[in-house]
This record gives C-alpha cells, structure tokens and sequence, in this order.
C-alpha cells in the first residue's frame, strides 16, 4: 500500500512540499559559523546516514568556499598518503595530485571524509592547524569509541560536533507548515496552554508519519520522492544491513556476532513490559562484565540509545547512575517501526486503536532527548515504581512520562516519587496524544512537543582573574 493512498486522511489541509529544496538542519548553524570565522579543524561525527556529507558539502558550496574534498573509503590511498606523508608539504604535494582542483594555501578548505578509515588524522590534525596555511574539515562514522581510545588527543586543535537523524522540528520542513504556525505551539509548550485543536490535530497526523519515516534522510528522501511505504521500509533495511556490515569490519572477531545478536534483541526488549535490556536474553547466567565492550561500541558508534538506571532522582543525576542497568533504544524510530513490520506502520498511521505504541512512544521520546543533548536516564525503585525517564532541566531534575494510551492521568510512580520533599521536584512532564493541560505540578503536552525541550544556555557567574585578585 502506498502512503499516497493515506494521505487525503492524514494531511486534510498541510500537505507535503515535495520539491528538491535542501532540508535545513540544525547543526548548519556551528558548521556555517565554523566556516567564517573557525580557526580549528572541524569534526562532525555520529552514526551513519545521518548526512554529514551532505550537509558539509551543501554548507561550504553555500558559502562559496573554494575546497577539495577526499573519502578515504573510496580513495584508499589518500589512507597510504596520511599515513606515510614524511611533511605537511610531501602531503599536500602528493593530495594534489588526486584532486581535480587546485589546491591553494590560505584558500582552500581541505574536507576528508570517511575518516574512520584512518583515525590517526584526529591525531595529527594538530600540526595541520598549526601550518595555518590550509583549513580542514572531517567527517565520520563510528568515531565515538575510537575518538575515547585515542591516546593523543588535539585539545585546542579540533572542535567537535555530534550529528543526529532528523529529529521532529527538522522533519516538518517537508510539509507546509509555517513558522507562526511552529511559534504558536512553542508559545503553548512555554506558557502550558492548550494548541488550537485543528493545529494539534493536524500536527499528531504528521508525527505519526514520523513514527513510520523516522528521521534518516535517505529514508525521507525516498517518502518525499515516492510517497511509497514499501520504499521507506526498503531503505531502512539497507541501513540496518550497513549497520550489520560494519560490526564485522570495525569490530574484533570475537565480537561481531554478540553485536549483531545485542543489536538485534533491541525491539523485543523494548515490547516487554520491563523494557529494561536483560542479559539473560543473549546467553543464561551472562555477567555484564563479559560483554561490557560491545555494549559500549554500539552506544558510541551512536546505533543504540543507552538509558541508564540511576537510584536516586537528584541532581546531579551521574552520581546515581547505575551503569549495568540500562535500556536501549534505536538511533531511528522509523528503522524500530521497520523492524516491528509493515503492518505496525500501517496501523499507526490508520490510527488503530488495537496498538500499543509504548515503545515507539518511549523511543521517539529518547531519540528527540538525545538529539537535544540530554543524558538519559531513567529511574526504578521496588517501592515507588518506575519513570520512563528523569533529566536534568534548567539545573533541577525533571521526571517525563510517556503515555500512548487514553488513561495518562494514571502514573503511580511519578506521583510517589512527587511526595517525596527530599527530593525537591517542581514540575513534570507526561507526554501523551491529547492536547496540553496542567494539573498540579504535572505538565501533560502531545507527545510531539518533545521538539520543543531544549536546555537553554546558562549565564555562568563571574570567575574573571581581576574579580579574585587582591
């Protein structure tokens, strides 16, 4: 079935723009700031297929810089060449030689991409920078754990920046819906008043189609090309199959299977009731210290989501955390709803009410959190029960619930842990599929309003060396 025979019911009035216009992202803002005025090598990384490539290559044509661009996938000898360069000269001298483009000092932005390939550049970036006379700009995948386990780090050489999927507020460019439009439900999210009906309704249609596309841009691209959900699921299996390919190349032998089988259990454990991801189910009496490592891969190569446990919800939360407890999510609801199946996604969007979107829910919640740069955690006490999750908001803990179902008024363990003085909590938040209201210190806003909680930018109190000198 196409998604182009649902879309009379699902738009109504806000139809797709499917016009070739670039979607903008978030991260352009640093990447075109690093561009007029960086003097430091620039790395964005994070998991694969999030478009840094793109997204580099649109940013730089965009400013009109003059650049050359190598992938150290498809041109293994730019690895030999990094590798066995005896100076800076010797290698822009022999990079030259493989570009179709001049290569001018004090001009030209040097872009090496794929550089999980060879790590090592991150090390000798440093002595790049210093020559002055080139700028460079990398990218890659995987880098999470190998950039940890670099031995010479380039502190004040390299500035870092963390691509994500699409998250929601991206995923909107694609329909027309107008920025007053996006102010005014801001406008409800701070002041917790109520969406006018016809916008929260039209805007629940359009996360569900999230749920099922998700936030990976070749996925998105393929919907705005097609409409065809056979070809969205299509795409996903290729990333998902990529994904697999790479725990084979980037891992040690004895691992690949464990990663692949820890990869592949992530939406069964997210359907149980305990979402919590059990060892037991890899292999009985499973200690977490065998399988720490690849547990730890996959989070930094950015596939899965970690939520820890953490035993207390107070600030700061890292004190608490309970590492060998945790849940995991996808990087992408729409690969969790592929893996689910079609008819998952096709119930979604014809809004069934058979259903249980509880770990799609919390998923979507996770990714767009993350995205957000929170630290996830949730909190679990035999006592007083369970929050899906519990952040660290405007320097105060804020406890968020996730409910798909009409009953959301209903969370025992938010209110226990609410009873609590000791704990100081003022305000928080369930998400849910009805619009916002405010019943005592609990906030519940629709689910899609996750877009909007974003941590703002702390003035830090005044440290100057003139204020402490006597």
């Amino acid at each position: 079935m196409s998604l182009a025979g649902l879309r009379e019911m699902t738009y109504g009035a806000v139809m797709p723009d499917f016009g070739e216009k670039m979607l903008k992202r978030k991260i352009e803002k640093d990447l075109l700031h690093w561009i007029t005025s960086g003097e430091k090598a620039l790395l964005i990384y994070g998991v694969r297929q999030a478009g840094k490539t793109y997204i580099i290559r649109a940013c730089l044509e965009q400013s009109g810089c003059d650049y050359v661009e190598f992938n150290l996938i498809r041109q293994s000898e730019i690895v030999d060449i990094l590798r066995e360069a005896n100076s800076i000269d010797d290698l822009i001298l022999k990079l030259s030689l493989y570009s179709s483009k001049k290569i001018i000092p004090g001009k030209t932005i040097i872009f090496f991409d794929e550089i999980q390939r060879y790590k090592e550049i991150v090390t000798k970036i440093k002595f790049l920078v210093e020559d002055k006379r080139f700028r460079y700009v990398l990218s890659g995948s995987l880098l999470g754990i190998e950039l940890v386990n670099l031995k010479s780090a380039p502190v004040g050489y390299l500035q870092t920046l963390k691509m994500f999927p699409l998250d929601f507020e991206e995923f909107l460019q694609i329909f027309n819906v107008e920025d007053k439009v996006l102010e005014r439900l801001r406008s409800s999210f701070l002041s917790k008043t109520p969406v006018d009906e016809v916008f929260h309704q039209k805007i629940m249609e359009i996360f569900n189609l999230y749920l099922i596309i998700g936030g990976m841009p070749a996925a998105v691209e393929q919907y705005r090309k097609t409409e065809n959900i056979d070809n969205v699921i299509e795409e996903h299996r290729a990333i998902i199959e990529q994904y697999k390919l790479d725990f084979t190349q980037y891992e040690e032998e004895n691992r690949k299977l464990l990663l692949t089988q820890i990869y592949e259990l992530i939406p069964a454990e997210l359907n149980e009731k305990n979402k919590r991801f059990k060892l037991t189910d890899i292999k009985a009496n499973l200690r977490f210290e065998r399988v720490s490592d690849s547990f730890t891969w996959l989070w930094k190569a950015g596939v899965a989501l970690p939520t820890f446990n953490t035993t207390e919800p107070t600030v700061p939360l890292l004190l608490n955390e309970k590492n060998t407890l945790f849940k995991l999510f996808l990087s992408d609801v729409g690969l969790l709803t592929s893996l689910y199946g079609k008819s998952c996604k096709l119930k979604i969007v014809s809004k069934e009410k058979d259903i249980n979107k509880g770990s799609v829910y919390e998923n979507v919640i996770a990714q767009e959190l993350c995205a957000h740069n929170y630290p996830l955690y949730y909190y679990s006490n035999k006592k007083k029960g369970e929050l899906d999750f519990i952040i660290e908001h405007a320097e105060e803990v804020l406890p968020i619930e996730v409910k798909s179902g009409k009953d959301y008024e209903k969370h025992s363990a938010l209110d226990n842990v609410l009873r609590v003085p000791e704990y100081g909590i003022k305000n928080a938040y369930v998400f849910t599929n009805d619009n916002v209201k405010t019943i005592g210190r609990i906030s519940y806003f629709p689910i899609y309003m996750v877009m909007f909680l974003e941590e703002k930018s702390i003035d830090f109190v005044d440290i100057s060396l003139d204020k402490y000198r006597l």
